[in-house]
């Protein structure tokens, strides 16, 4: 007689149904398993073993074979324990034949027949969803797959005993809620900043775009003081980003106690991260920071002491918004729609171009430095700041900075302002200006004779790019937007040039 229970494979943040089935038949007794299984899964059969016999059931003295449909499809994962275990007792009688026939079932065992949390228990309840069946998962995890939606049937027993139960209708379980964190009351506020007015500004207006942005200054300025302050001027994640961001921390097993959070990620890597820890890959391949930063923040700090490969490899998903990870034995893409900000020094002793400091190796030393960095990569980032080393009457003067919760508010208008206009577009997946195709910006940003003027002699004396060219008038949109401005001005477009114009020595060392 052969059971069957329903599962997944894992592909990036798809699910890929699998038929576990079960056989027991006369021959020897053991379990097989077959079905590209690799390690964890083939040691299924002695955490299965154990935890029957532990929920009072013993195994068949009858040959039982496991096989894992697909069978070309690799399987990995401890995620495999709870479908055989429950195939096995359907095989044994010991729960109803067809009780599992509308679900999919996840799920690690402990060796006395407990669950134990796994990883992506949210895209596996919406895998389950798009199926048309219900999930049956660890009690750890069940309120991270309770977020998939609420018409979805979730069980999440503690053991085998519990499920059993459940079926034979002696101990009914209840449908697991969704959590959340509590909101994060003490992120760093912009009212600790002293001074950099200008660098505070360009803050403001990357969050209110989504754009990427580069502060470059001497040690001790404050540059990585403003990053960190980002996240608390940022709104918070719409309910399909919230989804679509926990997909991706649920894959790489972050997701703590199954609570989710409204709060956008930031990822600060250090700088010795490698290109698999960055843009994703290794033996399983894992999100990278950048994934992990999806609908978020990537802080780049010390950006010239990455590897150059490293910060090559993060040009593709600036463009394209996903990191695709291909292999020989396959193909996996991750989202990665990430808003990249980065800190550098001028040069390797840091204090270029400030008063009364000299390099030791003269204009060498910062072209040098900044030649770590590629035109290219330089060429995809919209803001470009200088932030000058801050002086003792900025520090001894009484703090009367504005305070975070007035920016996001600002940043909250105008972020308000730019998802109305892309939904009234079609565009329902963009939201910032910093996302509008290269086909729509002309359009999106129309302006002025003057500024038309404006733009067309800083392009040829900057010698822009088509791609500098499009994230220019993507800035202005966003500082018109601030204003509430229709229309972008000649204003709006002086200044977005300056913000390119601050970083044009750094293009040229590279």
């Amino acid at each position: 007689m052969v059971s069957r229970v329903s599962t997944i494979a894992f592909e990036g943040i798809e699910a890929v149904p699998v038929d576990v089935q079960v056989m027991v038949a006369p021959g020897k007794m053991g379990m097989q398993i077959v079905g590209l299984a690799d390690k964890a899964v083939a040691e299924s059969r002695e955490r299965v073993h154990a935890a029957l016999h532990a929920s009072g059931l013993s195994m068949p003295a009858k040959r039982v074979t496991v096989n894992l449909a697909p069978a070309d499809l690799p399987k990995e994962g401890s995620h495999y324990d709870l479908p055989i275990a429950l195939g096995l007792m359907a095989a044994l009688g010991a729960i109803p034949h067809d009780a599992l026939a509308s679900y999919v079932v996840v799920g690690e065992l402990a060796l006395d027949g407990t669950t134990a949390p796994v990883a992506r228990a949210l895209p596996a309840a919406i895998g389950a969803n798009a199926l048309g069946k219900g999930l049956i998962c660890p009690h750890g995890v069940g309120q991270e797959a309770a977020w998939a939606g609420a018409e979805i049937d979730i069980l999440a027993p503690r053991s085998l005993i519990a499920i059993a139960n459940h079926f034979r209708g002696t101990q009914v379980l209840s449908r697991p809620e969704p959590a959340v964190h509590a909101p994060a009351g003490n992120l760093p506020d912009l009212a600790d900043i002293k001074g950099q007015e200008s660098a505070k500004r360009a803050l403001e207006i990357a969050a209110a775009g989504g754009h990427h942005l580069l502060f470059c200054g001497p040690p001790g300025s404050g540059k990585s003081m403003l990053a960190q302050r980002l996240p608390s001027i940022l709104p918070p994640l719409s309910p399909r980003e919230l989804l679509e961001v926990s997909m991706v921390a649920s894959v790489a097993g972050e997701l703590a106690g199954g609570r989710l959070s409204d709060r956008r990620p930031f990822r600060a890597p250090h700088h010795s991260a490698t290109m698999a820890a960055l843009t994703g890959g290794g033996l399983r391949v894992r999100p990278g920071e950048a994934s992990l930063a999806h609908h978020g923040v990537l802080f780049l700090d010390e950006l010239p002491e990455f590897s150059p490969q490293t910060l090559d490899s993060l040009r593709q998903p600036m463009e394209s918004g996903e990191c695709v990870v291909a292999r020989a034995n396959g193909r996996v893409s991750y989202p990665a729609r990430f808003q990249l900000v980065a800190a550098m020094n001028p040069c390797r002793c840091g204090m270029a171009g400030e008063p009364g400091h000299r390099c030791a190796r003269g204009p060498r030393c910062q072209a040098d430095y900044q030649a770590r960095i590629s035109g290219p990569m330089l060429d995809r980032i919209d803001l470009r700041v200088d932030v000058p080393a801050v002086t003792a009457a900025d520090l001894i003067r009484p703090s009367s900075a504005e305070p975070s919760a007035a920016v996001a508010e600002r940043v909250a208008r105008a972020r308000a302002i730019q998802a109305e206009r892309y939904a009234a577009l079609g565009l329902q997946d963009i939201s910032v200006n910093a996302r509008c195709p290269a086909s729509m910006v002309e359009e999106v940003a129309a302006t002025d004779a003057a500024g038309t003027a404006l733009l067309a002699e800083a392009s040829e004396k900057l010698a822009l790019s088509a791609r500098a060219y499009h994230r220019v008038l993507k800035v202005a949109r966003t500082l018109a937007d601030l204003e509430g401005r229709e229309a972008v001005g000649r204003i709006h477009l002086a200044e977005a040039i300056s913000y390119r114009m601050a970083g044009d020595r750094m293009a040229q060392a590279a």
